[in-house]
This record gives C-alpha cells, sequence and structure tokens, in this order.
C-alpha cells in the first residue's frame, strides 16, 4: 500500500471517520480503512477491483440494515429482509442515501414529475392559482380517479358517537377515465390472444402463461360461464363476452372461492399497465405483436380527465407544463407572481433550476421515468436531495458521470459539493480524473480485479495518489493521443430526414469500415439518430447497457453458452449425462434445489436467505462433487475467474469464448456470478463478446468507456481497432476524449440538448474537429489533447 497523506482530512477525533475493519463482502481482502465524514471521498480502481463492495456492498448496505431494525415489526415485514456484510465492525456510520444508475421502477404511472415530486408542487399551484377553480391538488393527479358513492361512516363526536350513519362522498381525482391515467389507448388483435378453432382444454389462449393444464385456465373452464371443451368459435355472444371482457366475480371452483375476470382485463391489468421495457422478452414479444398503442384520443396523451385540463395559469394548463421541456418550464415558472404562494413558487423554481444546473434540462415532467437512461436516473434521483433539509446524511453515488459530456461534468461537480458542503458526507465511486480532481480524499482499491484486487492501494489527498506508484495515480494524467492518419470509408449507411424525438430532418452518412465516433452533450439527440434507425440496416449487432433478462440462475456461463461445453466436458472425462452438471435439473442439491441457498417465509415478516449448509451454497449434489476434471469438480471450476478458465480450458472450444471475454475487459468475472450483480458497463462488454464472432458487421456500442478505469481504456480502443481490422464497422456513441481521439470519423450531434439540440454540428475526422473548435465537443476534445 502507497504512503497515505491524510493532510487534506483533518481529523479532530474517532468520530469524524466512518472506521470499516475487516471487510469481506465479495472481493474485499480483510479490508481496513477510514473515510472520512462530512468531507467528499472518491473510491478509485479497476473494474472489479472491489469499490462498489466496499461502498455499497458493506458501507451503504449496513446502513440501511441498522436503520430498517428501527422500525417496528409491522413495518419491516413489508421490506426486504438484508443481510449483515461481511465486515468485522463498522462504527460512526450515519443514515446513508443510495444513488445510483438503477433504472427507476417499471411503473407505467411513474413520470420524471412524479419521480421527484415536481408534480405534486405542480398540482398544489394549479389548486391555488388554476381559472376555474376544479378541487384541490388530487384533482391534478392522473393516478386518482373521480367517484362517486356511498358508504357507512362511524360518527366520532356528539351523542350519536360510535353510532354508524351511511353517508354520500365524492372524491374528485384528475385521471382520465378513458385511459385511466395512463395516457394510452390499446387496440388488441384478438387473433393473438387466441386460436379460435380450439377449445380452452385444447390449449386455445395463446397469452404467454396460460397453458392448457395451468390453474388460470382452469378458472375459465370451470367457472360455468364458458364450456371448456368447446371450440371458441361456436361460443354464444354472452360466452364470447364472458371469456374476453366479464368484470371481476367471485366464483366457486373445487370449493374454493376465486375471482373470475375476463381475459382482457385481465392481461390489460398484468401486462399493460406495466412498463413493457421491464416484461421478460417472451412476454414483450407478444404484448408487442398483439396490441396497438395510440396516444388516448379523449385526454390526447396528458393521462389527465376534462376538469384537470380546464384550469390554467396565464393560459397554461398543468399538461402544458408538464410537456414543456424543463428550461422553457423555469422560465414560465418565472413568469408567474403570485404573493399568496411565494413560497411554494420558489421552491418549484429552485427544483426545477435543479434540472437544469444537473444537466437535464432538455426532459419534461411527462417523460415516462423507465425511460431515463442509467445515468439520467441517477441524477433525477439526485434533485431529491439537493434541496432537502437534512444534514449529516451519507449519500453514496456510483458513477454520476456515465452519460455525461465534459460540459456537464463541471456542474455534476459543482452539485456533489454543495451536498458536501451541507454538511454530509459523500462518498463517490468513479474513474473520471476530472471528479477525482475535487476530491478532499481519495482511496484507491486494487491492484487488480476480481481476486487480484480487494485491497487498499491508497488512501489520502490527490497530491499524494498522483505522486504514488498506484495504477490509478500512474494514469491520472495520461491522455489519449490522436492518430497520425486515420482509416478511409468503405461505403456508408444513409440516414435521411430523420425526425425521431428532437432530431431535425437529419441527412446525415454513417461511414462504413471504421471507428465513428457519435458525440453531442446529453439530450443532444445522439441516441434518437443511431438507435433510432441504424438497427433497421441488415448486419447491424446493437450492443448496448440494458438489463440481461434471465432468472437468479442466469449467469456469464450460461448467458455465454460456456456451461453446455464446460457440462460436455466433465460428462467426457467421467462417463456420465451432461444433465448431471446441472444445478437446474439432475444434479441439483436435494435440499436447495440448486440455487445455493435457502428461501425461509417467516409468514410476517419478509423472506429469508441462508447459505445452503448441504452443499455450502454450490447448489450441486455431493454425488456430482466427486466427478472431477483435471481434478477440479463443477463448483470449483463455475468458482473460477474467466482468467483462470482461460489457463484450465488451454484448447477446446471453451478457450475461443473465454479469449472474447478477456478481450473485452471481463478476465476478472467469475463464471458462475449472478448475471445481475454486473454492472451496466459489464453487460455491454458480455454482450459484446458473444457477438465478436461476425464479420462484416456493424457494431453500435453506447458508452463502451462506462465504468472502465482510465489503465482500461487503452484496452478498450485496441479492441475496437481489432473489430474494425478484421472487416467490421464501429459506431461508437461516446463522451469519453480518449475515444474521441482516437476515431477515425467523428460525426457531432448539437449545439445544445433537447429542443436546442437535433442538428449535425460537425462531420470529420478529429483532427478537423480539434481544428475548427467551434463546437462544445471541439473545444473540450481540444483542451484534452493539448492542442
Amino acid at each position: 500500500m502507497a504512503a497515505a497523506s491524510e493532510a487534506s482530512v483533518p481529523i479532530a477525533d474517532a468520530h469524524e471517520v466512518i472506521r470499516v475493519v475487516g471487510a469481506r463482502e465479495n472481493n474485499l481482502k480483510n479490508v481496513d480503512v477510514n473515510v472520512p465524514k462530512r468531507r467528499l471521498t472518491v473510491f478509485t480502481g479497476v473494474s472489479g477491483s472491489g469499490k462498489s463492495s466496499l461502498v455499497f456492498g458493506t458501507i451503504a448496505a449496513e446502513s440501511q440494515r441498522l436503520i430498517n431494525e428501527t422500525y417496528p415489526t409491522f413495518v419491516q415485514q413489508f421490506m426486504g429482509q438484508l443481510s449483515r456484510p461481511d465486515v468485522d465492525a463498522l462504527e460512526n456510520l450515519s443514515a446513508t442515501i443510495r444513488v445510483d444508475q438503477e433504472r427507476m421502477g417499471a411503473n407505467a404511472r411513474s413520470t420524471v414529475g412524479t419521480a421527484t415530486d415536481v408534480h405534486a408542487m405542480l398540482r398544489m399551484l394549479f389548486s391555488r392559482l388554476g381559472t376555474p377553480h376544479v378541487g384541490s391538488p388530487q384533482a391534478f393527479s392522473f393516478n386518482v380517479p373521480s367517484v362517486k358513492g356511498a358508504g357507512a361512516v362511524t360518527i366520532g363526536t356528539g351523542p350519536n358517537k360510535g353510532k354508524k350513519e351511511r353517508r354520500s362522498f365524492e372524491i374528485t381525482g384528475g385521471m382520465c377515465p378513458h385511459c385511466e391515467g395512463l395516457g394510452e389507448a390499446t387496440a388488441i388483435d384478438l387473433d393473438e390472444l387466441y386460436d379460435k378453432t380450439l377449445s380452452l382444454n385444447g390449449g386455445a389462449i395463446k397469452v404467454p402463461g396460460y397453458t392448457a393444464d395451468g390453474w388460470m385456465v382452469r378458472v375459465f373452464g370451470e367457472s360455468g360461464f364458458v364450456d371448456a371443451d368447446t371450440p371458441i368459435q361456436d361460443y354464444t355472444e354472452q360466452q364470447l363476452h364472458d371469456f374476453l371482457y366479464k368484470e371481476q366475480v367471485k366464483v366457486k371452483i373445487q370449493n374454493t372461492n376465486m375471482t373470475y375476470e375476463g381475459l382482457v382485463p385481465k392481461i390489460t391489468k398484468s401486462m399493460l399497465q406495466k412498463d413493457r421495457d421491464a416484461l421478460q422478452p417472451h412476454v414483450r414479444a407478444f404484448v408487442e405483436r398483439a396490441v396497438t398503442f395510440r396516444a388516448c384520443p379523449e385526454c390526447g396523451g396528458t393521462r389527465l380527465n376534462e376538469g384537470a385540463r380546464s384550469s390554467k395559469i396565464g393560459g397554461v394548463n398543468i399538461a402544458d407544463a408538464a410537456a414543456m421541456q424543463i428550461t422553457d418550464l423555469a422560465a414560465w415558472l418565472r413568469t408567474v407572481d403570485a404573493p399568496e404562494v411565494a413560497p411554494l413558487i420558489q421552491g418549484l423554481r429552485e427544483t426545477v433550476d435543479s434540472f437544469v444546473d444537473i444537466g437535464l434540462g432538455y426532459l419534461s415532467l411527462d417523460r415516462a421515468s423507465g425511460t431515463l437512461s442509467g445515468g439520467e436516473a441517477q441524477r433525477t434521483k439526485m434533485i431529491r436531495h439537493l434541496g432537502s433539509s437534512l444534514t449529516d446524511i451519507t449519500y453514496v453515488f456510483d458513477e454520476p458521470t456515465a452519460g455525461l459530456h465534459p460540459h456537464d461534468i463541471e456542474r455534476m461537480n459543482a452539485l456533489l459539493q454543495q451536498l458536501r458542503d451541507k454538511g454530509n458526507t459523500v462518498l463517490v465511486v468513479e474513474h473520471k480524473p476530472e471528479v477525482i480532481a475535487i476530491a478532499d480524499h481519495v482511496i484507491d482499491l486494487g491492484p487488480g480485479a476480481g481476486r487480484a484486487g480487494g485491497e487498499i492501494q491508497y488512501a489520502g489527498d490527490l497530491a499524494g495518489l498522483r505522486a504514488s506508484d498506484t495504477l490509478t495515480g500512474r494514469h491520472l494524467d495520461h491522455r489519449a493521443r490522436m492518430k497520425p492518419s486515420t482509416r478511409s470509408p468503405k461505403g456508408a449507411l444513409e440516414i435521411r430526414g430523420a425526425t425521431q424525438h428532437n432530431l431535425k430532418n437529419v441527412d446525415v452518412d454513417v461511414p462504413l469500415g471504421v471507428l465513428t465516433v457519435v458525440t453531442g452533450v446529453a439530450g443532444s439527440g445522439k441516441s434518437s439518430l443511431i438507435h433510432g434507425h441504424l438497427p433497421r440496416f441488415d448486419d447491424v449487432v446493437v450492443v448496448d447497457q440494458s438489463p440481461i433478462k434471465g432468472s437468479r440462475r442466469s449467469s456469464p456461463a450460461t448467458y455465454t453458452g460456456l456451461l453446455d461445453t464446460i457440462r460436455a466436458a466433465f460428462a467426457k472425462a467421467n462417463g456420465v449425462k451432461p444433465g448431471l452438471f446441472s444445478a437446474n435439473s439432475e444434479g441439483a442439491c436435494v435440499a436447495c434445489k440448486g440455487l445455493g441457498v435457502i428461501i425461509t417465509d417467516l409468514g410476517f415478516q419478509s423472506t429469508v436467505e441462508t447459505l445452503c449448509e448441504v452443499c455450502e451454497g454450490t447448489g450441486f449434489s455431493d454425488e456430482v462433487l466427486e466427478y472431477t476434471l483435471e481434478g477440479k469438480n463443477i463448483a470449483e471450476v463455475l468458482d473460477m475467474s474467466v482468467g483462470e478458465a482461460a489457463e484450465f480450458f488451454a484448447k477446446g472450444p471453451a478457450q475461443v469464448t473465454l479469449a472474447r471475454l478477456i478481450d473485452v475487459g471481463l478476465g476478472y468475472i467469475t463464471l458462475g456470478q449472478a448475471l445481475n450483480s454486473l454492472s451496466g458497463g459489464e453487460r455491454q462488454r458480455l454482450k459484446l463478446a458473444i457477438n465478436m464472432a461476425k464479420k462484416g458487421a456493424v457494431y453500435v456500442l453506447d458508452e463502451p468507456t462506462t465504468g472502465l478505469h482510465l489503465a482500461d481504456v487503452d484496452n478498450l480502443l485496441s479492441l475496437l481497432d481489432r473489430l474494425v481490422d478484421s472487416g467490421n464497422s464501429v459506431i461508437v456513441i461516446e463522451h469519453h476524449q480518449a475515444v474521441m481521439a482516437h476515431g477515425d470519423w467523428i460525426i457531432d450531434i448539437g449545439p445544445g440538448a433537447g429542443r436546442d439540440g437535433g442538428e449535425v454540428v460537425f462531420e470529420g475526422t478529429p483532427a478537423d474537429l480539434v481544428a475548427a473548435g467551434k463546437t462544445l465537443t471541439g473545444q473540450h476534445l481540444r483542451q484534452y489533447v493539448g492542442a
């Protein structure tokens, strides 16, 4: 470990640091470290070195677990059960707020406005100032329906106290009754729901999960409303209506009370009202095949009923305000002058201005939160905390610069410092030198990744890090150079008249046979141009950071197909069936069914997962573990890192896939680790590895430097060169100046974001961009290369 310099962090006493003793979570090796409180600490190190294990898996996880334990048992039952991190001691923890890049939930009713409480403040504003006056704030909520009815209430005062009295009530909400506040109307192709020539017992229903012998189909067949053995085409009009559209009603099936509901409303609630991107792939494919979505004809996609839309402030209704680009909303709010609600207006202005300051001024409040990228989601979550009155909180950030142009990183830095200056502890996992430069304290982990990491390499100030001989210290001032010559294109993909989202009738030729870098500030239109138009061409392979769908049993070995090769090798060496080496079938531990953990349902509390003592977490039976290959059993092989496995399988079909995983910088991940433990950047590199076999393909990569250490960026550039030199075309959407400098051709989108972007502001070589220096990208690239 390099000599630490604590000069930049004066520590009055032991309570001024978060003290970590013996941290062993994931690959951490008995880490002891002090993290200064009320300071901005940046955690550095190569991907897989243990940064997230220390910050998120240890410090943040234990803080959340301890807070959860302060709630009553009744409340705890609705919380996820958290296990204690593998650490000897954690002292002086404060309440921790994680601000990560996870998508903001799979709720079709969640928007940027509702996720940040800005919409709640707008509803309050319109309920006070809107004319005509239509009611309380809930009258402007698209999640609250308007309901009239009557019911029994208990009288609480006077001589009749305790008696029940029937009273009428009316709830005035803002939900559009036609689309139920979703903003979309759906047209369902009934032929995709069922085969009318078949009966229910014959497998007529084509909806995923509705098998002929399944419980859901039995409810239809045994309800008494339809005959399960009659082809649907022979149903009476009433039977067809009951089968498709009948409202919920109680029925008794095999002496069990069940709820019967028509097929259309049933799948509408279970599939169509959820975030489509969050559905399992086969369900999403069915929805896209069977359903046509369009803006609701009654509310015009605003989600709101006529009453909510009728109330206006200065000619603007709440739907208009929510649809504005946030920079325009900020300008409109400055025109609203009402002394009676001055504090509310001031709060709204400050919150909306925060969106602009954080680089999200191009969004609108009605944007579905599920459509935000990981970086956009993290910055949107950050909005909640900027105006908070809480102090002495520990904020934990996971690469907050992800998706940010160099121009926007300065503003992000200012916001991180603002949180610190309010008396909070700010912990940031980051690779960008611009963020490391503002740190009060740096903790560097390594020296390598996976088993080669997990140790503290340096702890101290920035000057000490720069002087240290650590990998991060050596690369802190490293700069990629522009190539002396660039490749010549071998044709082009033509995009003409692109108008998706904010694009302004864009015409551009994307060259083939070279490394093309698409640049521009966040929200300028890069993704709209590339993802919105290139996939329609043949041989285009899109490799992005989206989650990889799969079960809790999915791993890099299963995703890449390596597990099939490994099982075949074990089977051949031992003269048994390959299926024996599957934790999903024959080879599974009888106690945990191959999961490696025992899941216990505590009834009134959440379920608890504990390591299976029978198989010790391997998921395999003792019989399977007796079979070996070159002295290793199947569990030991799956516990190998990719790099270790490449040495173990030095020859054979597994070597090709393992070599590709190493090429994309994933030599440190283990074959059997859960896919959901991979970061967005790791997921993208995993997808790239399994697609690298193609020749003559057009690869589209979306910010492949996300999660990469400075030392790994050069390796990525070498990989991109190899892809191009082997006959492929590579198109990279990227903010990292090293990738820009290394490109053959740059397409710069801008000049700004949202309405202020959507144009091609430069096409040419990196050298030409630096020489021109007129765009924001050109200015930052010139500064980076020192031109």
